[in-house]
């Protein structure tokens, strides 16, 4: 077989340009980001694929999806990236000793609901330090983790499927609450299911997982969600409840703000709620830069003061990991 010479002929534009097209499904929308013109970078690809000898997209008529070879190819692409992105970075904290940056994953309710007090403790004790989010799901976060283009992941820690190489640590639980107003009358007397069952709900539209425990949570008390007013406006329903006599049905930090000022609080269950594990998900191969354990520090910090505050409580042991000390020297990321 021919030799391809990859380490002579590939260029990082064209690396950059099949990251692009892979990650919009579409050539018009990835020149729009790349800033190039359509013609040029549908010639960037057949250059690109006449170097591999592979095609690596397929057209189809709502765009472009990749071939086995793109998928292949798309991959070792982003590593690639991701490694002189973090090279990039290790040059800033040599300039810069106190600065650096952190490539941060989260899911939604963790980005609602304990990063913004983290990154204003970040920004306090270590101000040069530079933060990259990216939000999403876990299934969507784990590949951008293994390939290196984000340091960790912060958020709830679900079972994976099967055994993998990354790393959970938990450091709080989140449980599924009922919240309402301070002065709601749900307060006055002994909450029970019939107590519940007079106030309308008003629930968040979420993703399929925490729909299905927020859903699990009403069977449980005997409460019907098929009534119920849904909002995907945190907002909408954060009026709602201060408003009215209505109560919500959520992971508790999705109202985090309210619960520490005192004027939203946790209606108190008559069953326990299903404990919601949440924490760090690392790469068990990668060490944290010192940008990431300063967040790292900073988000544990956090943590503990809600948790005093009584607004969550601090995990125990999640599925046999154990913890580590992500904040040394020697910690594993």
């Amino acid at each position: 077989m021919t030799r391809r010479y990859l380490d002579q002929r590939l260029r990082l534009s064209l690396l950059r340009a099949v990251d692009a097209v892979e990650a919009h499904r579409s050539l018009l929308a990835a020149s729009a980001v790349l800033g190039v013109s359509q013609p040029a970078l549908t010639k960037s690809l057949h250059e690109l694929e006449d170097i591999l000898g592979a095609r690596l997209f397929d057209r189809h008529s709502r765009g472009v999806r990749p071939t086995a070879a793109g998928d292949v190819f798309v991959q070792t692409a982003r590593r690639l990236l991701a490694e002189l992105r973090r090279l990039d970075d290790q040059l800033d904290q040599l300039a810069s000793p106190g600065g650096g940056t952190v490539a941060l994953g989260a899911l939604p309710v963790t980005a609602a609901g304990v990063l913004p007090g983290t990154l204003t403790r970040l920004k306090a004790t270590n101000p040069e330090i530079k933060v990259r989010l990216q939000e999403g799901r876990t299934g969507d976060l784990l590949p951008l983790l293994a390939s290196g283009e984000i340091d960790l992941i912060v958020g709830r820690l679900y079972e994976p499927a099967a055994p993998d190489r990354f790393q959970r640590e938990p450091l709080w639980t989140e449980p599924i609450s009922i919240l309402a107003r301070a002065e709601h009358p749900i307060f006055a007397d002994r909450v029970t299911p019939e107590a519940l069952q007079r106030y309308e709900l008003v629930l968040p539209t979420v993703g399929q997982r925490i729909g299905l425990e927020i859903d699990h949570l009403l069977a449980l008390l005997g409460l019907q969600s098929t009534t119920s007013l849904r909002s995907s406006s945190y907002g909408f329903i954060r009026e709602m409840l201060h408003a009215t006599d209505l109560i919500s049905v959520m992971p508790r930090l999705m109202m985090v703000g309210d619960l520490l000022r005192g004027t939203l609080k946790v209606v108190p269950l008559p069953i326990p709620a299903p404990d919601r594990p949440a924490g760090l998900i690392l790469a068990s191969e990668r060490t944290l830069a010192p940008a990431g354990r300063a967040l790292v520090q900073c988000l544990r910090a956090f943590v503990a003061e809600i948790a005093e505050r009584g607004v969550i409580d601090i995990a125990g042991s999640y599925s046999g990991v154990e913890r580590s000390d992500t904040t040394g020297a020697d910690d594993r990321g």
